[in-house]
């Protein structure tokens, strides 16, 4: 049974901040100095809100502006909330392809793979339960990988190294076959999409050798973050959407967030675009750009299958930057939230993550080690990540900041594509914010 967001018809949560929005981050970042995470400092989440200078933002709404219409993106919303301020957040655009319905602050965005660090949380929140560690095989938990092996490029399967654990998922050092080979062949025969649930997902993969020892190679993909999915499941005897609405979704007041939208609010769903041969956008294919609000996959997809709202993001990054804690209630140790947002890959020869010698990996989001580096403004130790869809968000911990950008189009590289919007955005939010 295909799980949906909440309606709109239950009643709200009251929030301190006003449900407002969020920013981003592709492959975001949090932590620098030598793999330790720097303290978080203590936010007050309810203390008064200040009210910002409107000119703090008006270079970041003018950029938000200048990406949509013609030749950019149909719309977006931007958000960013600082301790001890009124939330900013700008809207732009429209909804639709055609133009025809305007942006609304409560639109709703297929999030994609900012589902990752929220399955991260879920993870977490049950190894602090003593229900599985970090450092488990998989295979005591789910034993269609007992038998594992590896495909090495000589063609031969030999057992792994080291046993493939809980830590390598979250890290993205599985091993899992991603790259160019036999093993890569093997997985896309095993029909891993098309599995009616993360059960038979995970049955099918573990069928499929390994195309590197775990704990090697930094290798991004979703198929680590189904397997803990299905984890979670297993270890909480609960679907995974069911965990994810008990223990984050209904307490934070994430009430828009889900697999898939109830009809009846499926209006504010954004159509989701890409750009065609002849450089104009057009409706991306698959189910959830012809019907939006159904399902994106067969099966809950925790690397990337939820629905999302700017405001509902918010929440969530805000208990992250919070140590675990939003509104005065605890979703996670302080110490759990340290680990899961300094870089984790110090085990690997090399550090960092495939996409930049700058950028590491925590448990479920990019560690930002040298922003400057990659052009970004700001102090090393910011965290976040990004979404397949144009969806963004980050936070930084030394100014007690969130930022989020959503927009909803699969960039392709094609003449008349809009350009990429991360990089100025996060660094019009550090020239924006507050010493």
């Amino acid at each position: 049974m295909q799980v949906q967001a909440a309606d709109r018809t239950r009643p709200r949560r009251a929030n301190g901040d006003g449900r407002r929005l969020r920013a981003s981050l592709p492959l975001v970042a949090l932590f620098a100095c030598a793999w330790l995470a720097p303290a978080i400092p203590a936010h007050a989440i309810e203390s008064t809100a200040t009210a910002v200078p409107a000119a703090r933002w008006q270079a970041l709404d003018a950029f938000v502006d200048g990406a949509v219409g013609p030749g950019g993106y149909t719309g977006a919303v931007a958000s960013v909330w600082q301790d001890g301020q009124a939330p900013h957040m700008h809207v732009a655009g429209t909804r639709d392809l055609a133009g025809t319905a305007p942006m609304t602050d409560d639109a709703i965005f297929r999030v994609y793979s900012m589902t990752k660090p929220i399955v991260s949380v879920a993870v977490l929140m049950l190894v602090e339960r003593g229900r599985i560690g970090l450092d488990d095989d998989i295979a005591t938990h789910l034993p269609a990988f007992a038998q594992l092996r590896v495909l090495d490029e000589d063609g031969r399967l030999r057992a792994p190294a080291r046993a493939l654990t809980v830590r390598h998922l979250l890290t993205h050092t599985s091993g899992i076959a991603n790259g160019a080979g036999a093993a890569l062949q093997l997985r896309e025969a095993a029909g891993l999409d098309a599995a009616s649930d993360l059960d038979v997902y995970v049955r099918r993969l573990a069928t499929v050798p390994l195309q590197h020892d775990p704990g090697t190679v930094f290798a991004y993909d979703g198929a680590a973050t189904n397997v803990l999915s299905r984890l979670v499941e297993v270890a909480s005897g609960e679907s995974l959407y069911a965990f994810l609405r008990a223990r984050l979704f209904e307490p934070l007041g994430m009430v828009d967030t889900g697999f898939s939208v109830p009809p009846a609010q499926r209006g504010r769903v954004v159509d989701i675009t890409t750009t065609g041969d002849d450089g104009r956008l057009r409706i991306a294919d698959g189910p959830s750009a012809t019907t939006p609000g159904t399902a994106l996959n067969p099966y809950a997809s925790g690397a990337g299958g939820l629905y999302s709202t700017a405001a509902d993001y918010l929440r969530f990054a805000r208990m992250l930057l919070g140590r675990g804690t939003l509104d005065g209630a605890r979703y996670l140790r302080e110490d759990t939230v340290a680990m899961m947002l300094r870089n984790q890959l110090d085990f690997l020869d090399a550090p960092h993550t495939s996409f930049s010698p700058f950028e590491g990996f925590g448990l479920g989001v990019s560690v930002q080690l040298d922003p400057a580096a990659r052009g970004r403004l700001g102090a090393p130790g910011q965290v976040g990540w990004s979404g397949a869809a144009s969806t963004y968000f980050t936070i930084d911990p030394a100014r007690g900041l969130v930022a989020i950008l959503l927009a909803q189009h699969l960039p392709r590289d094609v003449a008349g594509d809009p350009s990429r919007l991360a990089t100025p955005f996060y660094n019009l939010v550090q020239q924006g914010a507050a010493p």
